[in-house]
């Protein structure tokens, strides 16, 4: 699954449905596709806008359709962008965690690349780059020896 810094949500799709098109092209029937995409959009506190269209949507709520839409699938492997770039401090640790639970709950590798210093430690294994050379953060942010790229 991808999330990108920008949500790309498809315009002339509601919120639901946006969340739905994956599974249903991975060949879910209708009702099971919009079952889980209003889980999702529910556990990401949008089940409110399920049926607004993105253009009616905040930056905040796209940001977290486009999250829903990623985890749709239950990807084993999700690739995420600055996925908090958009959301308030608060809103940005809710998703966070909801991404942890949701790789933890469906055995799944979260590769985040962020600026966010405040999402950085709810990671069991950091990766910083730092004047060209790799370092590994384990638990609570101890440092392991610097290693070339």
């Amino acid at each position: 699954g991808f999330i990108f810094q920008a949500p790309y949500l498809i315009p002339f799709l509601d919120a639901t449905d946006n969340v739905a098109l994956l599974p249903m092209l991975a060949g879910k029937s209708n009702s099971e596709s919009r079952d889980r995409a209003r889980e999702l959009l529910a556990a990401l506190d949008v089940a409110h806008r399920a049926e607004a269209m993105p253009s009616e949507l905040s930056g905040g709520e796209q940001q977290r359709v486009s999250i829903a839409r990623a985890l749709a699938n239950q990807p084993p492997v999700i690739l995420a962008d600055e996925p908090t770039a958009p959301l308030d401090s608060e809103r940005a640790m809710a998703v966070i965690s909801i991404l942890n639970s949701m790789a933890k709950q469906y055995e799944a590798a979260i590769i985040v690349v962020t600026h966010d210093e405040k999402i950085i430690p709810t990671f069991r294994r950091i990766y910083r780059i730092r004047d060209g050379k790799t370092e590994e953060e384990v638990g609570e942010g101890r440092s392991t020896e610097a290693k070339e790229p």
